[in-house]
């Protein structure tokens, strides 16, 4: 079942890459855009544009409170699919947020055999669409790209909370939001 999830969320946004690349032109037929040039050897994310607003990963990136996020998102090599159109929001939690999680757990998660496993959580931090703190209504649930719901509600001072995570900052991007969190959002089991 998790195969056909990342199936049904990478086919489609694997043909928005090829159609965003000039349909599979030979690399010495497409041109380039002043400002922009791409490594021969990477994907999407390794385009290079200092004129466009920044994209969800290139936010993630130069944040200095979410090496772990990132470091994460480029073990499972999910920073190609993070930079298409989207439009997606994606609940980051910060580097603090993970030295919540129990001893060796962020360890155990980058071993090869967990791979599947760290791709959920990820996933599941992963909404299909721009849903804005000011947009939530208490007790929304939306369903994350890893095929599972959270929980949204609106605590007594006004804050989101995601589950059990507090929406603590919004950075908007070219392809949607990135809401911080304090938090790790752990899939059910």
């Amino acid at each position: 079942m998790r195969t056909s999830r990342t199936s049904l969320i990478a086919a489609p946004l694997g043909l928005l890459l090829v159609m965003a690349c000039g349909g599979g032109a030979a690399p010495a037929e497409q041109g380039t855009v002043e400002g922009s040039a791409a490594s021969p050897e990477g994907g999407q994310s390794t385009v290079v544009d200092e004129l466009s607003q920044k994209n969800l990963v290139q936010v993630a990136a130069s944040s200095p409170d979410h090496k772990t996020l990132v470091a994460a998102v480029q073990h499972v090599k999910y920073e190609d699919v993070l930079v298409n159109a989207g439009p997606f929001t994606v609940y980051a939690p910060t580097d603090a947020a993970f030295a919540m999680l129990p001893e060796g757990t962020l360890d155990d998660l980058l071993r090869p055999e967990n791979k599947a496993t760290l791709e959920n959580i990820l996933e599941y931090h992963v909404a299909i669409g721009v849903f804005k703190p000011e947009a939530i209504r208490d007790g929304m649930s939306v369903g994350m790209a890893n095929g599972d719901n959270v929980r949204f509600a609106l605590a007594d001072d006004g804050s989101v909370m995601i589950n059990d995570a507090k929406v603590i900052a919004t950075v908007p991007a070219s392809n949607g939001l990135v809401c911080v969190i304090d938090k790790v959002l752990l899939p059910p089991s």
